[in-house]
C-alpha cells in the first residue's frame, strides 16, 4: 500500500512525527507480533513518547483488544 506526501503532511501535522519516523517504525512493525500484547503495549509506549500524547491503560487497553480482535479500519487513509 503506498501512502501520498499529503497521507504524511496530515499525520505529521496531528503529531509532529516526521515522514522517515514513520516509515521506520513500520518497518520495525513489520518484523514484529501485533497480536502479542506486551509487543503492541511496546508500540503504544514508543507512539506516545513520540507524539508526545498521553495513553491511559484504559485507552491501551481498548487499543489492544482492536488490535487483536481485527476491529482496526482498514483505510488507515481516512483516519487522517
Amino acid at each position: 500500500m503506498a501512502f501520498s506526501d499529503n497521507f504524511f503532511n496530515k499525520i505529521e501535522k496531528r503529531t509532529n512525527v516526521d515522514k522517515n519516523t514513520i516509515l521506520e517504525l513500520a518497518k520495525e512493525l513489520q518484523k514484529n507480533d501485533l497480536k502479542n500484547e506486551n509487543t503492541l503495549r511496546e508500540v503504544i509506549h514508543k507512539l506516545s513518547r513520540m507524539t508526545g500524547k498521553d495513553v491511559s491503560v484504559e485507552q491501551e487497553n481498548k487499543i489492544i483488544n482492536a488490535v487483536v480482535n481485527d476491529k482496526v479500519p482498514k483505510d488507515v487513509d481516512k483516519m487522517f
